[in-house]
């Protein structure tokens, strides 16, 4: 297949490792992305890139990055349902992670079966973590994002070699991925419909990412953060930028980033948006022992006693789980629907409620959303081998999201903000 940068060949529709930017190092490596240098003959694209630099997803395992690895260009990765077709929709997935993990080439992403249902599936991977939403004097701020509009430019410039038709682009993505859709929606005009799939909070002020910058340099003893190794700053914990949530995130830096999702998303394009039912039992936090619940609701500003008189007979951590679902994700994802709704954007909001082994945990959704479900990702979240009902929801989530990106329909009423209808994906119905 033709692109830009030169001829590429794949594998059975599947084409992996596309590059969109050079290699973001030496020079490069704070840079807003550069493109990539173009090639002579043709391009074998079979297997993903590496990994981008990130630390382990938790305490006690380990990173799928290896600073041994060479610092691959920024890639991308499509799957084509038919390569001779011509105006097929296009799906763009942009991967969460706390905005500090994650890699397109985990099994979970696999878009074989999505693409099977006649749309064209790009995902990529972009700079993580510092490399990605550090700030630093002198550098752009938002590099990550600034990645993921890069590869969206080669969408619009490319996706047709591959039967897309670049202007009927979604944009589509999970936790910090589903914030970036958003974002990157609005700074760039690149897309035509997002689908946000559990919006996140937590977003730094300049000041807040001054802080963090300032933080890490004492951690690892020098201000000329151009000069450390990406090994040492992903070695550095949260604790040390000081404590949980309060690393790396994108900027409101007035330019990519003007405001969080709920400020900025664009009435232009169509949006779909949800929560998991129980996002808090997938984020992996511990609850604290003791539990003091009426501090923990006065440090996230909501009323404990107002969650009691609405969960009545729930025990302290029930409630603590439910107070972070709201404040982390459920909020911030039902503000952005309401923004959207009443800027007269066409709007659709869900609860997606199945039950799994952890709840309708946070990323439960995401082996139904590619119709995986024999990644270790996916037994974690949905149990192994997969319960009889995943295969039919999966289908039909799969059915409405694909709908979507090809008509701007997903299935079910638009959202009204007065109304409050909710969409609820679950077994039953």
């Amino acid at each position: 297949m033709k692109t830009a940068g030169g001829l590429v060949r794949g594998s059975g529709g599947a084409f992996k490792g596309i590059p969109y930017a050079a290699p973001p190092e030496g020079p490069l490596r704070f840079r807003p992305p550069a493109p990539p240098e173009p090639w002579d003959g043709v391009r074998e694209c079979v297997t993903f890139a590496a990994p981008q630099p990130q630390p382990a997803p938790a305490p006690g395992t380990r990173s799928i990055w290896r600073p041994s690895e060479r610092r691959d260009p920024l890639t991308l990765n499509v799957w084509s349902p038919d390569l001779g077709a011509a105006g097929l929709p296009v799906m763009v997935w942009i991967h969460g992670g706390r905005w500090q993990i994650g890699s397109s080439a985990t099994p979970q992403y696999d878009a074989t079966r999505l693409a099977g249902a006649g749309v064209v599936v790009v995902t990529l991977d972009y700079r993580l973590g510092f490399e990605g939403f550090g700030h630093l004097p002198g550098h752009a701020d938002n590099r990550g994002l600034r990645d993921q509009i890069a590869a969206l430019e080669w969408v619009r410039d490319n996706i047709a070699s591959f039967g897309g038709d670049p202007d009927r682009v979604t944009v589509f993505g999970q936790s910090a991925g589903a914030a970036a859709a958003v974002l990157v929606a609005a700074a760039s005009g690149l897309c035509r419909r997002v689908i946000a799939q559990s919006i996140p909070r937590g977003y730094r002020t300049p000041a807040e990412a001054e802080r963090v910058t300032a933080a890490l340099s004492a951690a690892v003893g020098t201000d000329a953060l151009e000069t450390v190794p990406p090994e040492v700053i992903v070695a550095v914990p949260d604790a040390a930028l000081g404590g949980p949530g309060a690393g790396y995130a994108p900027v409101i830096d007035g330019d990519v980033v003007p405001g969080p999702p709920w400020e900025v998303v664009p009435a232009a394009v169509d949006l779909v948006c949800g929560y998991t039912h129980d996002e808090f039992r997938g984020l992996g936090i511990p609850v604290p022992s003791p539990l003091d619940l009426a501090a923990v609701a006065a440090r996230l500003g909501v009323d404990a006693a107002g969650y009691r008189a609405t969960h009545p007979g729930a025990a302290d951590a029930d409630l603590f789980a439910e107070m972070l679902s709201d404040v982390l994700m459920r909020i911030p994802t039902t503000l952005t629907a309401e923004a959207h709704a009443r800027a007269g954007g066409r709007t659709w909001l869900y609860d997606f409620a199945w039950q799994g082994p952890m709840g309708a945990g946070h990323g439960v959704d995401v082996p139904f959303t590619f119709g995986n479900a024999d990644s270790r990702y996916a037994a974690r979240l949905i149990g192994s081998p997969p319960p009889p009902g995943f295969a039919d929801l999966s289908a039909r989530l799969r059915t409405s999201w694909t709908a979507f990106a090809a008509t701007g329909d997903p299935g079910w009423p638009r959202f009204d903000p007065d109304a409050r209808h909710i969409h609820v994906w679950d077994t039953a119905g």
